[in-house]
């Protein structure tokens, strides 16, 4: 089991509360500017920058995550509206079906890790991420033309696996629900993006519910206003980010986005290492 008891900020940190909303309203950005809420690059920014463990890392984001998705799905339900989504309830429910269990399954895994392996597996999961960013935003996506139990089963598993991988990192999971949606189902992305939001959020708040059960937990009490900052700031950027979309062209954004998740990734495997301990 992972034993690393809870961090809290260090003095100095804990004060620069201007400096704690810039770093979220900065991740936001990234996020909005491609439709999604930041966590994935908000992860790397809480172990490398503000320098939490893995889980304590993991358990804050998904908190912010909660935050973010709660704040973006009624405006996003306003720009698609229910009787657009109404049709495609068995997406919704399909999926589901799996990442709901995906999502227990995967903050088990995570609290019962060794914080070395922790770290390894989320360095793994930003280079899928990374890959997953790149290939939504340049692949010909179009349904697979799947139909019936198959679909039904394909649908469950892919669910279960995107509720592991949110679970683990803490984010949403839209990076991997969106294309999946658009793949298995045939909508459109523009749906697809919110149908994403109506799946997501139980699934962070199964995942939620079971870190909560983790001593590692007491770490958002005792950061709670920290938390609460570094959210605002990404909710923030976030709005910002998507007045900015398209002001960069996808052949530039993409690449270095990608980029930035493939150097947090190479940061995290580094903290993997065993301290070197003196005589």
């Amino acid at each position: 089991m992972n034993t690393s008891s809870p961090e809290v900020l260090p003095a100095g940190r804990a004060r620069s509360m201007p400096l704690t909303f810039i770093c979220g309203a900065a991740v936001g950005v990234l996020g909005g500017m491609i439709g999604l809420g930041g966590a994935e690059f908000r992860l790397p920014l809480l172990i490398s920058v503000f320098g939490f463990a893995a889980l304590s890392a993991v358990i804050l984001n998904k908190a912010m995550s909660l935050v973010v998705v709660m704040t973006a799905l009624p405006a996003r339900l306003a720009a698609v509206s229910y009787s657009d989504l109404a049709p495609h309830w068995t997406v919704a429910v399909n999926l589901l079906a799996g990442s709901l269990l995906g999502a227990w399954a995967g903050a088990s895994w995570a609290v019962r890790m060794r914080t070395s392996t922790l770290y390894k597996v989320l360095a793994v999961l930003m280079v899928a991420m990374a890959g997953a960013l790149v290939y939504t935003h340049t692949a010909d996506l179009s349904g697979l033309g799947l139909t019936g139990p198959l679909l039904a089963v394909v649908g469950v598993v892919a669910g279960f696996g995107i509720g592991v991988v949110a679970a683990i990192m803490g984010v949403a999971g839209g990076e991997l629900l969106i294309p999946t949606i658009v793949l298995l189902y045939g909508v459109d992305i523009k749906t697809a993006g919110s149908l994403s939001l109506l799946v997501s959020l139980p699934t962070m708040l199964v995942a939620f519910a079971r870190y909560s059960r983790d001593g590692s937990f007491t770490v958002l009490r005792a950061n709670f206003r920290f938390t609460l900052v570094l959210a605002a700031g990404s909710v923030a950027g976030a709005v910002l980010g998507g007045l900015l979309l398209g002001a960069i062209p996808d052949v530039v954004l993409i690449p270095g986005l990608a980029l930035i998740l493939l150097i947090s990734a190479f940061k995290t495997a580094r903290h993997a290492a065993p301290a070197k301990t003196t005589a």
